[in-house]
């Protein structure tokens, strides 16, 4: 496991409370503004939504080629607040450096990028332009305005195939596919900017598959063509769009055939960023007023100036400021399982046929969650039959 560190910490019931508690007559979070890069996409417009409940101020950037423009309109129809939405693709430098001459921002989510696996394996090239040179554009705009909170909305992918089950945040790091690959490759980037400048705050979420919508059946996932996620191609059949669900591989060492995985209500998905977004204000307040704990003080003191101290002092200091939580649900739920937790919320049968597995599938793939439950005070609370039932919602609005 990673080593813990001892931050002003409040407890796992005082963050639900609070998320529970938040509504948009909540004072504000001292007017803190936040840009959420791909703010109009799936996950980013669920956490606008959380974020603008919770009182803080937020700013949307998004090219809108995986989302659409009425949903800054959609989040204020929730959410009885404004929303700002700026126009702009994170590979134009000077249109990311424009956005932040314009504001005055106190922390970034950092959503963007493109992300079918099948698809980068497809199109390598215009994946390592799009997700790094987004990212390397942005981080040069935050460095350059001194923005230097962050939290990065990475992915599980960045987990070697060959880790057993179930996933921490110290194992190995590695990917089949290049979008996997960016994930690490930013990953790597991150933590090699703090490394060198603990001005850097940097929280780095990593999650498997998000499905559900919001209650309001307003805002959803709806992806362009067709779906490349379970959860919406099923959502296409229920509605008549699609002729059968596809399970790829039935025979898997699993209790049912099917793969496993780990699915989390976007909803919740959404409050981890936030509780993550209260974590990165603790570090700041932390930093602000110089207060690195005894044990860390010491920790590091202790240490004497050879190389491979030195090294090891620097990665101590570097892990106060760049940290990589699991956000899940931390169990497996098998695609057999949520299929009919949709055929349960639809109200009927639907077709489905195996079909042979995917290379590079494997049975279980899901992570431990206990770090981001004892650090961050998270755990997901929604069930699957919840996920399936906004999910059908989303989908019976959005037609």
């Amino acid at each position: 496991m990673i080593e813990n560190r001892t931050i002003p910490e409040r407890s796992i019931d005082d963050n639900v409370t609070d998320l529970l508690m938040a509504n948009r007559d909540a004072s504000r979070s001292d007017n803190k503004t936040i840009l959420l890069t791909g703010g109009a996409g799936f996950i980013g417009s669920h956490t606008a939504v959380v974020l603008l409940d919770r009182g803080y101020d937020v700013v949307l950037l998004d090219n809108f080629s995986n989302s659409k423009r009425d949903v800054p309109a959609r989040i204020e129809k929730i959410t009885d607040r404004s929303c700002i939405c700026e126009e702009v693709d994170l590979t134009d430098e000077a249109a990311v450096a424009t956005v932040f001459n314009k504001y005055d921002f106190d922390a970034v989510i950092h959503f963007a990028g493109i992300k079918s696996v099948g698809e980068s394996v497809e199109k390598p090239l215009e994946y390592y332009d799009n997700n790094l040179t987004g990212t390397i554009n942005l981080l040069k705009a935050m460095n350059a305005s001194d923005v230097k909170n962050l939290i990065f909305s990475s992915s599980a992918t960045v987990y070697r195939q060959d880790n057993p089950v179930p996933y921490y945040e110290n194992y190995p790091l590695g990917a089949t596919n290049p979008y996997g690959w960016t994930k690490v490759i930013i990953e790597r980037i991150l933590t090699d900017m703090g490394a060198v400048d603990h001005a850097w705050r940097v929280i780095m979420l990593r999650y498997f598959n998000p499905i559900g919508a919001h209650e309001s059946g307003l805002i959803g996932e709806e992806p362009q063509g067709i779906p490349n996620n379970l959860l919406p191609y099923v959502a296409k059949v229920a509605a008549g769009d699609l002729p059968e669900i596809r399970i790829f591989g039935d025979d898997y060492d699993t209790p049912d055939g099917s793969g496993v995985r780990d699915y989390i209500h976007v909803m919740d998905l959404a409050e981890g960023h936030l509780v993550a977004m209260e974590y990165l204000r603790r570090m700041i307040d932390r930093d602000n007023k110089k207060e690195i704990t005894e044990k860390d003080a010491c920790s590091v003191a202790s240490l004497t100036e050879n190389s491979s101290a030195t090294d090891e002092k620097e990665r101590r200091l570097k892990d106060l400021n760049v940290r990589a939580f699991n956000i899940g649900t931390g169990k497996g739920t098998s695609v057999k399982e949520i299929i009919a937790a949709f055929e349960r919320a639809c109200g009927k049968e639907l077709s489905k046929a195996a079909y042979p597995r995917r290379p590079g599938d494997l049975a279980t793939v899901y992570a431990d969650t206990s770090l981001a439950e004892k650090e961050l005070g998270f755990k997901a609370r929604r069930g699957i039959d919840e996920m399936c039932i906004d999910s059908w919602r989303w989908q019976q609005t959005a037609r």
